[in-house]
């Protein structure tokens, strides 16, 4: 069976100063462009049979510049739509509510457009990318690489190893790095996680 592997966006201003983001597009960093230059090394020689990207410029500008090709946009893989929250740090929300985790509470609605999800929500989207996915990992044409944000493809791994979609808390993940999850006797596993040049 074929690898999945996760590459997170570089660095953005937002990421940086821990300000969730969502639907606020913003570019990459220097840095970040950076980051994402340097996971070329970790993405060459390989074969793959699928590349889906998040539809944000932030990770198709990573995607660029990590050199993948044949990048398509997946809808589903965009980052976990953060309400009201959008903007806002952790340190923030906790000044008014002390005993507040996304991975329990979700978030309140934001703007129009922009209900928020909770967790269950969002491992609905990643189930999607995941039986989108399953064909080609179970073919010989080679990996399967999806670029996109922190915590979707944290909820992915968690439903990719059989857990609930708030397991995700348990796997951090740092800008501009390439996890991998493969399988050993017929089982899902992580192999690899935030593997950087």
């Amino acid at each position: 069976m074929a690898d999945l592997l996760l590459v997170r966006h570089g660095e953005t201003e937002w990421s940086r100063s821990g300000q969730h983001t969502s639907y606020t597009d913003l570019p990459l960093t220097d840095h970040g462009e950076e980051q994402a230059k340097s996971l070329a090394p970790l993405l060459s020689g390989r074969t793959y049979s699928l590349v889906l990207s998040s539809p944000l410029g932030r990770a198709q500008r990573t995607a660029a510049l990590a050199g993948l090709t044949g990048v398509e946009p997946e809808p589903a893989l965009r980052e976990w739509d953060y309400g009201g929250y959008e903007g806002i740090t952790t340190a923030e929300i906790h000044r008014t509510r002390p005993d507040w985790d996304l991975w329990t509470d979700g978030v309140v609605p934001g703007p129009e457009g922009h209900p928020g999800e909770s967790p269950a929500e969002v491992g609905a989207r990643a189930d999607r990318v995941l039986a989108r996915v399953e064909s080609a990992l179970a073919g010989d044409g080679g990996d399967v690489v999806l670029v996109a944000h922190a915590h979707v493809l944290r909820v992915l791994t968690a439903r990719r190893l059989g857990l609930a979609p708030a397991e995700g808390r348990l796997f951090q993940l740092a800008t501009g790095t390439v996890s991998r999850l493969s399988t050993e006797h017929g089982h899902p596993v992580i192999t690899e996680w935030n593997r950087r040049p």
